[in-house]
């Protein structure tokens, strides 16, 4: 069923909004996926905040025009049967939540993705993306590493204070 100029218009405007809103956008092919499976992934991906939707092309193309940091993209890798991710907290979740969801559904193929900034980045990008730890991994994992010399600190202390006791002293006589 086609739709109606107003109904156009609102598609537009809920994809510009989202673009305005979205830290990264990524672009998927999803010819060949089953009504079940995306409906599947739409599920998965809302876990991470990522939101997914199938819109036509022409109508996102208008969208972007919409967005101002979107009017100079370039859109001409935005040919056929297109799904979309947005995702307004994470750069790297819509990335995650497409390719985990295409480990087991190869007909999902990355094209692209938007950035929040305007720059296209090819699937080659958007696959090293994915291939990124999660946010709060990364930050456990900063958090680790300024935290190691105080735990080893703790450690020493808490350990046999007669060996540290006797390697000072070993340290100071030397």
């Amino acid at each position: 069923m086609a739709l109606t100029k107003n109904k156009k218009d609102e598609v537009v405007a809920e994809v510009a909004e989202l673009f305005g809103s979205s830290k990264m956008t990524v672009v998927s092919k999803y010819e060949g996926t089953t009504v079940k499976a995306l409906q599947q992934l739409r599920r998965e991906a809302r876990a991470n905040g990522t939101k997914v939707k199938v819109v036509k092309n022409r109508l996102v193309i208008k969208a972007a025009q919409q967005t101002e940091a979107l009017k100079d993209v370039d859109t001409s890798a935005l040919e056929g049967m297109l799904l979309y991710a947005f995702n307004a907290e994470d750069e790297v979740a819509p990335a995650q939540a497409l390719a985990a969801f295409a480990k087991l559904n190869p007909t999902l193929q990355f094209v692209g993705a938007i950035s929040a900034d305007g720059k296209f980045l090819s699937a080659d990008e958007v696959k090293t993306l994915a291939d990124l730890p999660s946010k709060d991994v990364m930050i456990g994992s900063v958090i680790a590493t300024l935290l190691a010399p105080v735990n080893d600190t703790v450690s020493a202390l808490g350990g046999n204070l007669h060996g540290l006791l006797d390697g000072l002293e070993a340290k100071a006589s030397a």
